[in-house]
């Protein structure tokens, strides 16, 4: 052995070690996601930042191919499951289900958007309405000023029948509808955000029960009490009433346990049905750098079938709208 040997043989084993570290390091934040998202463990900030689910499953590719790279087989093989982990999350919703409902009924067309601040350029609005064919319409964000705004573009011409509770800020909500509402009304839930609600039932159709939904946003800490609670009381699916369509903001992406809990109780998301589960509805349409995510939803009572979603611009929202294709029952 030279005296040259002893220092490069002594360092090698440091270089693996420091290595080996950083690779189970660098893999360790997602499987903490990981187990988070599958067993609802969300809590404080991550209630605020588990709606970025999909891309952490993307991105937990590279801890992958860093161990495999390195030759590092124990930690590619966690890495591994890791991704497998979160890609089984996030992918079905990118698929669509064998069972999307009933097929034989009634279409409707339904519609929600977030208006923000009662901002949104009404004339778009209208014109996605009439190219779209909706008979229902939920708003959110419903100000006096967005409320005027869409009474002068002739938004009554298309959906007469309203339900309203217009307010300044983001509270209000409202229901516009083509045909008659029946037991109309209003509740502010715990957030303080007003959803409007009535029957309504459509020629040849049994009555469905409609509701424009906006739960808090979990946008603080000292908010997620509040958050959590909206989504708790929103209506369960109830087999025996008359059946439900919940849409509108929900702040809660199918990542959020709360979301899914609501949903387990009879309900189906219209997006994830027909594989558009991962078409993004908020983030960066108002110019702010973030990344798009899914909480914009139409949740259908497992007796309503669902054909077709689709996602439209709303010019000044920070909010896409979605409109959704349905099969409600037929009257008996």
């Amino acid at each position: 052995m030279t005296i040259t040997d002893a220092p490069l043989r002594t360092r090698t084993p440091k270089r693996r070690v420091v290595l080996n570290v950083l690779v189970w390091l660098f893999l360790t934040p997602g499987l903490v996601w990981l187990l988070g998202r599958a067993f609802g463990l969300e809590r404080g900030v991550l209630v605020m930042v588990i709606a970025f689910t999909p891309y952490v499953a993307a991105c937990s590719l590279i801890p992958l191919l860093i161990a495999l790279a390195t030759k590092r087989w124990a930690a590619a093989a966690a890495a591994g499951l890791v991704a497998v982990g979160l890609a089984a999350c996030v992918l079905p919703r990118a698929l669509p289900d064998f069972d999307k409902g009933p097929s034989e009924g009634v279409e409707l067309r339904v519609m929600t958007a977030n208006l923000w601040f009662g901002t949104a350029e009404p004339a778009g609005l209208i014109r996605t309405i009439r190219d779209n064919d909706i008979a229902v319409l939920a708003v959110q964000e419903f100000t006096p000023g967005g409320e005027a705004a869409l009474r002068a573009a002739g938004i009554a011409e298309l959906l007469p029948h309203q339900q309203l509770a217009a307010e300044d800020g983001a509270s209000g909500s409202g229901l516009y509808s083509r045909y008659p509402l029946t037991t109309p009304g209003s509740r502010r839930n715990d957030g303080g955000f007003m959803q409007t609600y009535a029957t309504i039932q459509a020629p040849d159709a049994a009555p469905v029960f409609v509701e424009s939904v906006h739960p808090l946003a979990p946008a603080h800490p000292t908010v997620l009490n509040g958050w959590s609670a909206d989504l708790r009381e929103q209506l369960p699916a109830d087999p025996d009433s008359t059946p439900r369509i919940l849409l509108g903001d929900f702040n809660a992406t199918l990542d959020h346990r709360k979301l899914r809990d609501l949903i387990d109780t009879g309900y189906r998301d219209a997006a994830d049905a027909v594989g558009k589960g991962l078409v993004a509805s908020w983030g960066p349409y108002d110019g702010d750098l973030i990344p798009p995510v899914t909480i914009d939803h139409v949740l259908v009572d497992e007796r309503i079938g669902v054909r077709d979603v689709e996602v439209f611009a709303v010019s000044r929202s920070d909010h896409r709208a979605v409109v959704a294709s349905l099969t409600v029952p037929a009257a008996s």
